[in-house]
């Protein structure tokens, strides 16, 4: 999946307008909030934030940096998902954490510190693609069980991963 194609889909996820006190992200559209998009310029009303101005920032923001065009195919869209919905950091530690779970009991070892570097690039390359994928959602179900906000948005984040997982 390309990054156009991502991104469609991961609106498809966020949705438009959205402003509920109990997100820690505030007022958010297309799932950027004010903060980001405060910080790229935008000086508008949330609600008016343009599509393609919250695409600029997701490529820019989330999936460049999360190596998403160096992630076997499959891959990809997950950690965008991820690294949009909490972070690239942590969508990067989750991928680390998976890689090296399919990988116990051997050489390959990957320290999961939140940076995609030559030693994660390595450890993923060597994994079976769709069993990373398999053991990376595995991976963000159990981050999230483990989130103070669990209660309130965790049907709302096991749909998104579920929906993800029929892509």
């Amino acid at each position: 999946m390309d990054f156009d194609a991502a991104f469609t889909a991961l609106i498809g996820n966020e949705g438009g307008y959205s402003n509920d006190p109990a997100d820690p992200g505030g007022e958010t559209m297309w799932g950027i909030d004010a903060r980001v998009a405060r910080s790229w310029g935008y000086a508008g009303a949330m609600k008016d934030l343009p599509l393609a101005t919250a695409k600029q920032i997701a490529r820019t923001e989330y999936w460049d940096p999360a190596h998403c065009d160096e992630l076997p195919d499959g891959l990809r869209f997950d950690v965008f998902d991820t690294a949009y919905n909490t972070g690239v950091h942590e969508a990067i530690v989750l991928l680390q954490r998976a890689a090296g779970d399919l990988h116990l009991g051997t050489t390959l070892t990957v320290v999961a510190d939140g940076v995609f570097g030559p030693q994660t690039k390595a450890i993923v390359a060597g994994c079976d693609p769709e069993w990373l994928r398999r053991a990376y959602n595995a991976a963000r179900l159990d981050f999230y069980t483990d989130l103070p906000g669990w209660l309130h948005d965790g049907r709302g984040w096991t749909k998104r991963v579920a929906a993800n997982l029929r892509r």
